[in-house]
């Protein structure tokens, strides 16, 4: 084997080899340096064809190696392989020469934890779910009946006919397309933005608001869904007002806006099933609903009907009824005659006793019995004892005239103590006392003079003495001005 590769020798050409040959020499010299491996990767693209075998890509951060469980050794696996999967696989590398590749077929595999993704997706939704966005109390109930539908999806893909088509059989609603990118970097910022768009627009305008959302993708794997599991996306859903559906991906895979979302749907087209009922469903049902109603009212009418005529069987005939009140009639009547002529007869001997006793003798007898009755209220009512009663008032009257005469003078008097005490306390207090005792006042006009310097300024001075005031103008005598005395208050007198 070893001469195949070696070089040609000096002077020859180099040797030939088919395909067959190459490819084979190459398989011994994997198969011989690597029998067996164990390695430990995260399982990517997973693929389950109708064989039973399994075919799957190993990663890590830099490289990927293809891979192949045969059906024997698959149903022997502890689990089952899914993406994201960190794992340990031992098995031994061979090359495939129909495709000029290389491939592990792997003999046995074991968990070995969580991806790398895996382990991003988990403590995200972790977080999420700690901050309530995963509650069933925000949940949203879907409308029974909308009659716009907003879908956030890819224009060109299989998705939005399915969709289209779904609701075209079931019930043909309006629908509104907001295109998206649904796989890549563009993924989550276009789907944030679609939700909040169908959110933002207003009822009655000239674009309908929807009244129920979708957003929907195909299958792939957790790298092409991951757009969906981006923070600005679950929270665009959980803040919708509108309810919306999620149908990212088929029924195996999961998205953290399936969690956020009011209802999950497995597939695109499930999500179609639940946002419409069966138009054809719903008019059989309101024909079914129509047709036991009209036989629930025939049936009662018919079991009044029923009840009505045993009732009446029940009941007395009306004749039987009536013969009780005629026989009690009959009666009555026979009894009437004789009841008139009695009562005429009663009532005839007491007016034969009333108009005997208004006979002349009788009346005179009744008029004298009232007017010796009104004789005696007569004397009751004398004049005498009323004036007796009027001569005691006006006693009383005369004590309390006095009396408050002498109460009034007690009080005059005391007033007029009261003003001259007040009177000698002025006279006492004031300036006028003492001119009395010899001194004397200089007025400027209304104004006290209480220095030569101002008595020098002055136009006109006047001296006030006890007896009267002395005026003088430029050294001049004037007048002499004497005091007035104060008018005599007049007597009062008594106020009776």
């Amino acid at each position: 084997m070893s001469d195949l590769f070696d070089d040609p020798r000096e002077g020859e050409n180099a040797p030939e080899f088919s395909v067959t040959e190459l490819s084979g020499a190459i398989k011994r010299v994997i198969e011989g340096n690597f029998g067996h491996v164990r390695i430990r990767a995260e399982i990517g693209r997973v693929s389950y064809p109708r064989s039973g075998h399994i075919y799957l890509d190993l990663k890590d951060e830099k490289s990927v190696i293809a891979t192949v469980i045969w059906k024997g050794v698959a149903s022997k696996l502890p689990m089952r392989p899914e993406e994201g999967m960190e794992v340990v696989a031992t098995g031994r590398i061979t090359t495939f020469g129909g495709q000029s590749k290389y491939q592990l077929v792997i003999e046995d595999m074991k968990p070995a934890g969580v991806g790398a993704l895996m382990a991003m997706l988990e403590k995200r939704k972790l977080q999420l779910a700690g901050e309530g966005l995963f509650d069933a109390s925000h949940k949203q109930p879907l409308p029974y009946l909308p009659e716009v539908i907003g879908v956030v999806t890819s224009p060109s893909g299989a998705v939005i006919r399915d969709i289209l088509h779904r609701l075209r059989d079931r019930f043909p609603r309006k629908v509104l397309i907001w295109p998206v990118a649904v796989q890549g970097d563009k993924c989550a910022p276009e789907v944030t933005r679609g939700i909040q768009g169908f959110n933002a627009l207003s009822k009655g305008g000239a674009l309908p608001r929807p009244d129920l959302i979708i957003v929907a993708r195909g299958g792939g794997s957790l790298e092409d869904l991951w757009g969906f599991n981006e923070e600005s996306v679950v929270r665009a859903a959980a803040a919708s007002e509108i309810p919306l559906i999620s149908a990212v991906g088929h029924e195996t895979d999961t998205t953290l806006i399936d969690f956020a979302s009011d209802k999950r749907a497995p597939t695109p087209t499930a999500a179609a099933e639940l946002a419409v009922p069966v138009r054809l469903e719903l008019l059989s049902w309101v024909d079914e609903q129509t047709a036991r109603m009209t036989r629930a009212l025939t049936s009662g009418v018919a079991q009044r009907g029923q009840r009505l005529r045993d009732l009446s069987r029940a009941l007395p005939r009306a004749d039987t009824l009536l013969e009780g009140p005629n026989q009690r009639l009959d009666r009555a009547s026979e009894k009437l005659p004789v009841a008139l002529r009695a009562m005429v007869d009663k009532r005839r001997l007491i007016l034969t006793e009333t108009a005997a006793s208004l006979r002349p003798a009788n009346l005179q007898r009744a008029v004298a019995a009232k007017r010796e009755s009104l004789g005696r209220r007569a004397d009751r009512l004398s004049i005498r004892p009323i004036q007796r009663d009027i001569d005691q008032k006006q006693k009383n009257l005369h004590a309390l005239v006095q009396r408050f005469e002498g109460a009034a003078k007690t009080q005059t008097k005391a007033w007029a103590d009261r003003l001259d005490a007040l009177e000698r306390l002025r006279k006492t207090l004031g300036y006028e006392a003492t001119l009395e005792r010899g001194y004397a006042v200089v007025w400027d006009g209304d104004e006290i003079v209480k220095s030569t310097k101002a008595a020098a300024k002055a136009k006109a001075i006047e001296i006030q003495f006890a007896d009267g005031r002395f005026a003088l103008e430029q050294g001049a005598q004037v007048a002499v001005k004497k005091k007035t005395k104060k008018p005599k208050k007049p007597d009062q007198g008594s106020l009776f």
